[in-house]
Parts: structure tokens; C-alpha cells; sequence
């Protein structure tokens, strides 16, 4: 009898055995199609976050050579609060900080300040961009960013290229809409040189008598690459048909809603971080119904004090019509030549800049 009953417990052991290592080879299968699933072109873990920043600064990314899966950015809201709050500068009008969703993860404002020169390759006038060649102007760059990393320590600063992709035009062109649209060959030189430096790329807009909505899909392969982000320039918008420089054109907030939802989807079909969308101001009547501009986590949306001139008059222009009329970010211009084009005139120190209410995290340099 008791050589029956010991049988029968080893049977038992066989069996509870036997079942261990069937649920765990079901188990093992299970997790090697999660990863063959999460890997592939269209799974969760796929590239598309390769390069991703988190909010300080390290890559969160691990080696395309490693065997390990990569991290996952995650948004650290409690160091974003606080960016917010450094941000507004002590303001205590109520308008600072705007209240909007939290952003996507590996967003880059408020984290750091980005530091930009503009141009277009096709002239010397247009800005510092293409104003010198390649390695003198980025000589150039490198001494602002440590001007502004100097200025404020706490904000780390990120390098960019801000391109006019898109230049409005004196003369109407083939289709009659007073706008030139840059060939591939020089974005793409634009999208080189920027790699150098581990600079971002600003692609921007003057779309003259045509629209946001035919020129920005256009550059949709730049926009899916996510070091590119985008500038809209209301000032050459010519909704009332009159050709761009005769007078300040103007953008509605539908015109910013449809680009930063265009945008939107591209973040979303392409897991991309988000994207950066700069809109040029200095007049009230550039941007109209402006309380209706809509905010995404997918999007981050900076509106430019693009004003020259002396400092009180850009300041004065900042509060005006940057800082009184809140979207979500604010950027500064500066201009190396018209900003001192009048007797006595000078250009704004980032010390000076610094002070204003808001801090502005995106500084462009023409």
C-alpha cells in the first residue's frame, strides 16, 4: 500500500511539473511575440523615438546596436510645473502661465531655450543664415549659445537653423501667388548642416497670396523627421489680394489651428515627439482671434515677438502684443543690423531679454 501511494505522489509531481513547463513555454512564446511586435516598423517600440530628449536633457533612447528594448520617454510634470513657473518671471497678471494640457512626452519648451539664426541661402539680406558661410556662421551660433547658457544657467540651450522654405515674392510668378518655394536640394543641405551642430531645423512660411493649408502638407517629409519643426509668418499673408511688403498681412487662429493640426498627425502617425510651431507677431491685427487658438499635447506653440527696432520699442511691442495676448510660449527677435539702424539704437543684451514677463524660451537671431 505504501508503495502505491508513493507512486501515485511521484505521478503527481510528474504532472504539476509537466503543466509548469507547458504554461511556461505559452508564456515565453507570448513574450517573444510582444517583442517581434514591438520592434517592428509599426510597433510601439519601434525607432521613431530614436534621438528623443527627456526633460533634462539625456537621451532617453538606448543604442540601435543594443539588445535591450528602448526606454519609453516619460513627461516629468512635476519639473515641467516648475519650468512653467520659472518661466513667467514673477508675473502677476494672472495670464502666466496658460493653462493647456501637459505636452506630449520628449517635449522640448520649457525645458530648455532654444537659440535660433534665420535665413535663406539664396541672400546675404535676408538673415545671418545665409549671410556667411556655413562654418563662420556656425562660429557665430556657438558664441550665442554660450552668451544665453551664461545669461541662464538653469536652461540648458539648444542650437537651430530656422530656413525660410517658403519666400514671399515682389513679382506674382507663374500662379500668380507672389511666393517662391525653395527646391528640395536646399532644404536638405539646411537639414546637413543643422546634423553638424545637433541643431534643430525650423522650416519657414511666407506663403504671399496662397495658404497655409496648400503650402505646409508640401513639406510633409521634412516635417516627419523629428529634428524639423515649423514658423508661420502672418506678416506675408496677403488675405486682401495686395502684393506681400505693401502692407502687414495678417493670420486668422483658424490658420494656426489647421497648421498645428496638421501637425498634430503627423506626431501621431509618425511617433514623433512634439512639434514646434513658431508664429512671427508684432502688430495686434497680424493675429486675429487669438483666444480661439487652439493648444495640443502633440504641439507647442510659441508666438514670436518679431519686431526691429530699439529696445524700448520692442519691449513695449512684446508686452503689447505677446505677453498681453497669451497663447502658450513666447520667442524674442533680435536683429543684428536693424536694431541698430537708428542713431544711438543698440541691441538688447540676453541679461535684458531676461527680464521680460514671460521669459522667452525661443530666441531667433536675423
Amino acid at each position: 500500500m505504501q508503495i502505491i501511494e508513493k507512486t501515485t505522489e511521484k505521478l503527481r509531481l510528474i504532472t504539476k511539473n509537466q503543466y509548469r513547463l507547458f504554461f511556461g513555454a505559452l508564456l515565453g512564446i507570448a513574450a517573444i511575440f510582444y517583442l517581434y511586435t514591438a520592434f517592428s516598423s509599426n510597433g510601439p517600440l519601434h525607432n521613431g523615438f530614436s534621438g528623443m530628449l527627456s526633460p533634462n536633457g539625456k537621451d532617453t533612447t538606448l543604442n540601435q546596436d543594443s539588445s535591450l528594448a528602448r526606454v519609453v520617454p516619460v513627461l516629468d510634470t512635476a519639473l515641467y510645473n516648475e519650468k512653467l513657473i520659472s518661466m513667467c518671471n514673477g508675473d502677476s497678471s494672472g495670464r502666466w502661465p496658460v493653462k493647456t494640457a501637459y505636452p506630449n512626452a520628449g517635449a522640448i519648451l520649457p525645458f530648455k531655450r532654444i537659440v535660433a539664426f534665420y535665413g535663406n541661402f539664396y541672400s546675404k539680406k535676408m538673415g545671418v543664415l545665409g549671410e556667411y558661410p556655413p562654418t563662420e556662421m556656425i562660429s557665430k551660433l556657438n558664441a550665442e549659445l554660450k552668451r544665453w547658457a551664461a545669461a541662464d544657467s538653469t536652461t540648458p540651450v539648444l542650437p537651430a537653423l530656422h530656413y525660410i522654405a517658403v519666400t514671399a515674392q515682389g513679382s506674382p510668378g507663374s500662379d500668380g501667388k507672389y511666393r517662391l518655394r525653395m527646391p528640395s536640394k536646399q532644404i536638405d543641405s539646411v537639414i546637413r548642416l543643422a546634423a553638424r551642430i545637433d541643431a534643430l531645423v525650423f522650416l519657414d512660411i511666407q506663403v504671399g497670396l496662397s495658404d497655409v493649408e496648400t503650402e505646409v502638407p508640401r513639406l510633409e517629409k521634412y516635417l516627419k523627421m523629428p529634428q524639423v519643426h515649423l514658423g508661420i509668418d502672418p506678416e506675408f499673408s496677403m488675405k486682401t489680394g495686395k502684393k506681400p511688403g505693401t502692407v502687414i498681412g495678417t493670420m486668422d487662429a483658424k490658420d494656426v489651428n489647421f497648421v498645428s493640426n496638421y501637425l498634430a498627425g503627423l506626431t501621431k502617425a509618425n511617433n514623433l515627439p512634439p512639434k514646434i510651431l513658431v508664429v512671427h507677431r508684432f502688430t495686434r491685427p497680424m493675429i486675429t482671434n487669438y483666444k480661439k487658438i487652439e493648444t495640443r499635447p502633440e504641439v507647442q506653440i510659441v508666438m514670436d515677438m518679431d519686431g526691429w527696432g530699439g529696445p524700448v520699442l520692442k519691449i513695449d511691442s512684446y508686452r503689447s502684443y505677446v505677453s498681453l495676448e497669451p497663447v502658450q510660449f513666447t520667442g524674442f527677435k533680435l536683429f543684428y543690423k536693424n536694431d541698430i539702424r537708428n542713431p544711438g539704437s543698440r541691441m538688447l543684451t540676453p541679461e535684458e531679454v531676461l527680464k521680460l514677463k514671460p521669459k522667452p524660451l525661443y530666441i531667433q537671431y536675423q
